[in-house]
């Protein structure tokens, strides 16, 4: 029961990181029947962006929650610009193009927004400044430190105040108008283009702080992390529902406690492969080498094998419905 608790409080952790990423595929997608592959790296900026202010200001002796504030401030409106030059630039030319285009520019993007931050911050995988001090408190036999219930509570927070401006504002109407049907959208006086932008520019702010508290949890940062983590955000909004928000916000969090509950107790099978003809043949197919099945290694093969069973048993997520593609 302890390991499930201390997996389960992982799972949330990461789940609610994925779920924040998971509401920009699911926003741009729910706009325009895009699934925007360079999202992951406009995460990936926002963590070094962060990285670089926090990593310049932590010598000063300024108070920590202050730094890392400071470089989420920095971050976010890099992001928003980022977003926001994608869609003018690269998707909103191609608007009326075939589905194929727009998804082959998004690939290109990611590419060369990856080879710019490599370019700008080097190949290496960079230390991210850990300077908030870590404090751990015991609940039930589970350990959960004061970084985590900061992660869960600033996703949540985020997750509530987006569902808000959706459902409870009149962008939100003009976003839910225009996903409906957004040549009505336009005779009725919305603005498609703005709307589309703003889309664009709310879901580059969710990622930066996504990305920030990506690297502050993880303690690492890289030009390649955006993609492993777009793909799982990714999944997350197809396991929820793509273009379903609350789907968006429950795949993350079911993908995020499916990943730690399948590297906790992974390590069963590792016992089992220790003896036996089970572990030569393993040997075997490694090249003869020492095979080593370490849970946390074969996390990611979770994320993707629910997204296959999803696609396989329920294509829809499991809060998205059925409909037809638009005229």
């Amino acid at each position: 029961m302890d390991t499930f608790l201390q997996q389960l409080v992982n799972g949330l952790t990461a789940g609610s990181v994925y779920a924040v990423v998971a509401l920009g595929y699911t926003m741009v997608y729910g706009i325009i029947q895009l699934i925007n592959f360079a999202h992951g790296e406009v995460v990936m900026i926002g963590a070094m962006v962060a990285f670089t202010v926090i990593n310049a200001l932590a010598p000063a002796g300024l108070p920590p929650l202050f730094v890392v504030l400071l470089g989420t401030a920095c971050a976010i409106p890099v992001c928003m610009l980022v977003g926001y030059s994608m869609e003018r630039l690269a998707y909103r030319p191609l608007r009326r193009a075939p589905r194929l285009a727009p998804l082959i520019t998004a690939i290109g993007v990611s590419i060369i927004l990856q080879h710019l931050a490599m370019l700008v911050w080097s190949r290496n995988v960079l230390a991210f400044p850990q300077i908030i001090q870590v404090q751990t408190f015991s609940f039930l036999g589970a350990s959960i430190s004061n970084v985590q219930l900061a992660i869960i509570g600033i996703c949540v927070a985020m997750m509530a105040g987006l569902a808000l401006l959706v459902y409870r504002s009149d962008l939100g109407t003009a976003m839910r108008a225009t996903a409906q049907n957004p040549q009505v959208a336009g005779l009725m006086g919305i603005n498609i283009d703005r709307v589309i932008a703003f889309t664009f520019v709310i879901g580059a702010a969710l990622g930066a702080v996504a990305g920030v508290l990506f690297g502050t949890y993880y303690g690492v940062a890289q030009y390649t992390m955006g993609s492993i983590l777009g793909l799982k955000a990714f999944s997350a909004a197809v396991l929820g529902g793509i273009g379903n928000i609350p789907g968006a916000m429950l795949g993350g969090v079911l993908l995020g406690i499916v990943e730690a509950l399948g590297a906790g107790y992974i390590g069963d099978l590792t016992d089992l492969c220790s003896y036996g003809w089970l572990a030569a043949a393993l040997e075997a197919c490694a090249g003869g080498g020492n095979f080593i099945l370490a849970g946390s290694n074969y996390q990611d093969v979770f994320a993707f094998l629910v997204l296959i069973l999803v696609l396989v048993f329920r294509p829809s997520g499991l809060l998205g419905e059925r409909v037809g593609d638009r005229a």
